[in-house]
């Protein structure tokens, strides 16, 4: 009996060694394929870590390498560290002839002037406008050099909570039942639901003004700021009131202005286009193409039939006679988004496809859109060069907004704002852009006038971001960084958001993290000044630079 138990022992512990075998071990894993991922994975690769940076799908780069070329860079002398090393490795690029396939760089560079921020800086040697391939293809190149391992195709199973042990991350559980352990994690995924799925507190939507003292915050119907719809019908027939209301109209207000409530911002896909007839693909009607959805388009150029193409889309010239075409923003279908699962995305996402291939269409074909205008959207299609393993289409929807985490310190309008201002303390990179937040709803207000509701634009000047608004609360997690996520109100956030910066703060992430490590300490107590040392050691901008 004893030896019966012996051997029954010995194959169990066996059993238990061979899972633990084939359980990867890192040092640091990266949640999320996007552009904050994938330099927050090189910096903690380049600090001696082994690092895994898991991809839901084949490629890295998220909008950075999916459409969103016209990079959101207003003061490129902010830009250190990692980042301006990829940038760099862009203008290199473009500074070689026979890349110009169809147009010299010279030209080229003209043409984006007035749209992009001048979209090169030659003194710094740093570019950022460009193809969605060649940046992907650089940012692949540059890790595999650092020595990280990708996981492509994977996501976490979100029926599971990550394994935790009190408030440390021991592992998570991706939906093929494989299981990632490591001593740090970061998540740089647009959605957040690595932080959601080990239950640190989050928010999604809009908080009221008074939560945080805010002026911009909660549910802005826009009286004076944005397009003036009030002179057409919102109903779908026109004056009916009995017809109904058009698609993704709100009938009336649901709370007060400045009330919070959990609605986002929208989202779009930001395509690329050409005009370029060798390269060019034309754009097809899409089967699940609704006219209501474009309704209001139709009334307003009804009203304003010298309004031109550049004014209801942006094309903003990319090189090689591409665009990064933006304002394709499906308003009202994206609330439900940061939430839910995996297969409700899919189906959102395929929602803003067809409304964006279906918006391109309706301006190149529809009888009611003035003839220049059609003429104008006829010279464009889908490039055949670009997202070749998507129908040329981009891979990535633009989620401007999902989840945001509430962390030990919360980045608020005072620390944002253009005056009055309260500057974040420990910082570990800059923002500069402007408050911009994109229509978040189209509602009826109690007029019956048609309004946009929830755009916020307003000037800012540069600012820090606090380390402790990457960090959750101790008690909750201490080996959990988030860059993309962060902890911010929704008018702060608005600044934030942008590329340049997500990626900025992934290496700051990454250099904390590998710090944690070193130190054995959570991620709430390492050493500020250490970390402020190593950043500034690796060229990131911590502060504005003194002009010269």
């Amino acid at each position: 009996m004893r030896k019966k138990i012996t051997i029954l022992t010995l194959l169990f512990c066996s059993f238990v060694t061979g899972l633990f075998a084939n359980t990867p071990q890192y040092d640091i894993c990266i949640y999320g394929e996007s552009a904050s991922g994938v330099i927050a994975a090189i910096q903690g690769a380049r600090m001696g870590k082994k690092v895994v940076l898991i991809s839901k799908n084949d490629h890295v780069g998220g909008l950075v390498t999916s459409g969103l070329t016209a990079t959101d860079m207003n003061r490129n002398d902010l830009i250190g560290g990692i980042t301006k090393e990829f940038y760099n490795k862009i203008y290199n690029y473009y500074l070689q002839p026979e890349v110009w396939r169809n147009q010299d760089r010279e030209s080229f560079m003209v043409s984006t002037l007035k749209r992009t921020y001048r979209g090169k800086n030659d003194e710094r040697q740093i570019q950022w406008v460009y193809e969605s391939s060649v940046a992907e293809r650089i940012m692949r190149d540059m890790l595999k050099t650092a020595g990280v391992e990708i996981l492509f195709n994977h996501r976490l199973d979100l029926d599971k909570n990550v394994r935790k042990e009190e408030n440390i991350i021991r592992s998570i559980q991706l939906e093929n039942g494989k299981v990632v352990e490591a001593k740090m994690f970061i998540d740089a995924s647009y959605e957040g639901d690595l932080l959601a799925r080990a239950g640190i507190s989050y928010t999604v939507g809009r908080e009221s003004n008074l939560q945080y003292g805010e002026t911009y915050n909660g549910i802005r119907i826009n009286y004076d700021q944005g397009k003036d719809l009030t002179k057409i019908s919102p109903y779908i027939k026109e004056g009916n009131v009995k017809s109904g209301t058009l698609p993704y109209v709100t009938a009336q207000k649901w709370g007060k202005q400045g009330d919070a409530d959990k609605r986002v911002q929208a989202y779009c896909y930001r395509m690329t286009l050409t005009n370029d007839p060798n390269n060019r693909i034309s754009i097809q009607k899409p089967k699940n193409y609704n006219p209501l959805w474009y309704e209001i388009y139709v009334r307003m150029l009804k009203l304003e039939p010298e309004t031109k193409l550049q004014q209801i889309i942006t094309l903003t010239p990319m090189p090689n006679k591409k665009t990064d075409t933006n304002h394709l923003d499906f308003f009202g279908a994206s609330y439900d988004y940061a939430e839910a699962d995996y297969k409700t995305r899919q189906e959102i996402e395929q929602l803003h496809k067809d409304y964006a291939l279906g918006m391109l269409w309706f301006l190149g074909h529809d009888k009611r859109v003035p003839e220049h205008i059609r003429k104008e959207m006829l010279d464009w299609g889908l490039p055949k060069d670009e997202f070749t393993d998507t129908r040329n289409f981009p891979y990535q929807i633009y989620v401007r907004e999902a989840r945001r985490m509430i962390g030990t310190f919360v980045m608020t309008e005072k620390n944002v704002r253009k005056t009055d201002r309260t500057p974040a303390g420990h910082s570990v990179g800059l923002g500069s852009y402007a408050l911009d937040c994109h229509y978040v709803s189209r509602v009826i207000d109690q007029e019956g006038k048609l309004r946009n509701e929830g755009t916020i634009f307003a000037p800012t000047i540069p600012y820090p971001i606090s380390y402790y608004s990457l960090t959750p609360k101790e008690e909750e997690c201490a080996n959990l960084l988030a860059t993309v996520c962060l902890s911010s109100s929704h008018v702060a956030y608005s600044t934030i958001r942008m590329e340049p910066v997500y990626m900025i703060l992934g290496q700051s992430a990454a250099t904390a993290a590998a710090l944690a490590i070193d130190s054995d300490l959570p991620v709430q107590k390492i050493s500020y000044d250490v970390l402020k040392y190593k950043l500034l050691q690796d060229g990131q901008l911590l502060s504005v630079p003194t002009k010269k």
